[in-house]
């Protein structure tokens, strides 16, 4: 039952299936006093939390354990957040309605930098001090992991410890430690430090920044002798049937992604040198064929869905992928289940297969370019050509797809007025073959990828790119253009290259009245400079300033396998136009993953089995 002081908001607030639980594969245990109860909080809307594949993977890990609970939290929205305050009432687990506080252990996902003010909205909603330092005994521990956990600098303060890399196993590890220091009745202080022994976990209490005298990163010093200089990922070296969600919770409410979402493989070996994900998930592997049909077949039957979202960060890469879309429609097209293929290759292959599973009329496909010259692709290693993207979407037209969406990056390193031009010219020769939906986002240079060196384009350059671009494409009505807001760009660029001093940039932010940043209607560039002016930092140093070969940076000390070595040969090859082939085809490129990490990428003689 809902507590009274909870269903009297209700009435007041929009969309109050966020906030009610219940929900059908929802799990609720009533443990005793030594079960360890974990709240995963995603600093995110209810429909963008439950959306999310992590979340409910580690939400069946936790709740499979027989001395383990666990629990979804998620961000409310400012309507909830203002009347939980007023009320008094704190942030809550969907499955229980307790308070967060009285958790053991509270999980954030750090999946985009933009989320981080909603952090100190959900501890500040439970009564949780926004810092590690101010925290007792009687409070959960903060941990968090994600992706952006790869350069967790920024939020040091905040967060007690910092999971990298892959969670089944780790999350294990913890709550079993966290477990025994309940039992011998550990400190909080002794509960980190146990916590320092599980590879792959963080703590930033236990770390001291060093900084040069011109204020770039020196190092940290370590408070105890036996702490790691390097914290390494966790890596899960075999893909186990019981990671794969099959009987998620259903929302009441209409979520983003509103289907089974069935992860067929895990990392890219492409080599995008912008990309984050593709760096840091290494190496490759895969589900089998097999597995994948009958976990296919099992979530549907829980939860009585009519699709199934192939999800990885390239679907066509499946070594299998033609034998499994082929299973997978034989068995479940007889029920009405519609298999759907995102994240497709610019190839006639991807756009072949999309179409012999669609089972409805074939609206729109969606592809990524990425660059508009080959010069550009190449300096990124984005392996497509115009020739081939042409001839998808010819493809695709006469397989029935009715339209086209075409993602691109504006301020990529070495994008000169040439590249803009042509790209305005493969967007017209697309558009004279199917309507065109052309998204642009800007670029941000991200940790431990090869282009972690390179400045992103000033803001005012940025916007007049973005300029160019909606003058021109307005005039062609078979094109729709949109591009994501620069000054959003911006700080994120900020908060993924900076240092332990932008806690108190975020933290005076929050103050101010920052949150759900990613959210355009509440995003407040204005409140975000003044937040930098009251702490003295200057935000154009964080994003805009090139780094030096040599300078060392924030997130070194959390490995993600690949080597600074490796990155610095990429970058070195983007600035001459140098490819890099994908190793899962089977050449080894040396990046350094399955050396630090003793698992092998999966290669195209043992994958698909």
């Amino acid at each position: 039952m809902i507590p009274k002081e909870i269903e009297r908001l209700l009435p007041q607030v929009t969309k109050p299936a966020r906030y009610i639980g219940g929900e059908i594969n929802a799990v609720r245990k009533d443990g005793g006093a030594d079960q360890v109860r974990v709240a995963l909080a995603f600093p995110d809307t209810y429909e963008v939390g439950m959306s999310h594949l992590g979340l409910k993977i580690l939400y069946k890990v936790i709740n499979d354990l027989p001395y383990a609970a666990a629990e979804r939290v998620f961000a409310p929205w400012v309507d909830m957040a203002a009347k939980m305050n007023a009320a008094k009432v704190k942030l809550y687990g969907l499955e229980s309605f307790s308070p967060i506080d009285e958790f053991d252990l509270v999980g954030f996902t750090l999946q985009y930098e933009l989320s981080y003010t909603n952090i100190l909205l959900m501890l500040d909603l439970s009564g949780i001090p926004l810092l590690a330092k101010d925290r007792g005994e009687q409070h959960p521990l903060i941990i968090a992991g994600g992706p952006t956990a790869y350069n967790v600098e920024p939020l040091a303060d905040v967060l007690d410890a910092v999971v990298l890399g892959e969670g089944e196993e780790v999350i294990v590890e913890i709550i079993q430690a966290v477990q025994k220091g309940k039992a011998d009745g550990s400190t909080r202080k002794e509960m980190l430090e146990r916590l320092t022994g599980v590879k792959g976990v963080y703590v930033p209490s236990l770390y001291e920044p060093l900084y040069h005298e011109d204020a770039t990163w020196r190092g940290l010093k370590r408070k105890l002798p036996h702490l790691p200089e390097i914290v390494e990922k966790r890596v899960v070296a075999e893909l186990s049937p019981n990671y794969i969600p099959t009987a998620p919770v259903l929302p009441y409410t209409e979520i983003i992604h509103d289907r089974v979402l069935l992860e067929i493989f895990r990392g890219c070996a492409r080599g995008c040198r912008f990309c984050q994900a593709g760096m840091t998930y290494r190496p490759v592997r895969e589900f089998s064929t097999h597995t994948l049909v009958l976990a296919a077949q099992a979530a549907i039957r829980n939860t009585g869905y009519e699709e199934v979202s192939l999800s990885s960060l390239s679907t066509m890469d499946h070594s299998g992928i033609e034998s499994l879309v082929r299973e997978l429609v034989d068995k479940l097209s007889c029920e009405g289940v519609n298999i759907s293929l995102p994240s497709l290759r610019v190839d006639s292959f991807s756009v072949q297969l999309a179409a012999e599973v669609a089972r409805v009329r074939k609206s729109g496909i969606t592809l990524a370019p990425e660059a508009g010259s080959q010069r550009l692709r190449d300096v990124i290693n984005k392996q497509v050509t115009a020739e081939g993207l042409l001839a998808s979407l010819q493809g695709a037209k006469r397989l029935g797809f009715k339209s086209v969406k075409l993602y691109f990056m504006l301020g990529l390193p070495t994008e000169t007025q040439s590249d803009l031009d042509e790209m305005l010219g493969l967007i017209a020769r697309a558009a004279a073959i199917l309507p065109v939906a052309v998204s642009v986002s800007s670029f941000v240079p991200k940790p431990h990828t090869p282009f972690q060196w390179e400045p992103q384009a000033a803001m005012q350059v940025l916007e007049e790119r973005q300029q160019y671009l909606r003058d021109r494409l307005r005039r062609d009505r078979r094109v729709k253009f949109v591009y994501h807001d620069a000054s959003t760009s911006f700080l994120e660029a900020v908060f993924s290259r900076g240092d332990r001093r932008l806690g108190k940039v975020l933290i005076a932010a929050y103050r101010l009245g920052c949150k759900f940043d990613a959210w355009g209607e509440h995003f407040r560039y204005d409140l975000w400079m003044e937040a930098f002016a009251e702490v003295g930092l200057d935000p154009t140093w964080y994003a805009n300033r090139e780094r030096h070969p040599e300078e060392q940076f924030p997130w070194e000390h959390l490995s993600p396998g690949v080597t600074r070595e490796f990155l610095l040969a990429e970058k070195e090859k983007a600035g001459l136009a140098m490819l890099t082939l994908d190793c899962a085809a089977g050449t080894c490129v040396a990046c350094g993953v399955c050396t630090a990490l003793a698992v092998s990428t999966v290669t195209e003689r043992g994958r698909g089995q």
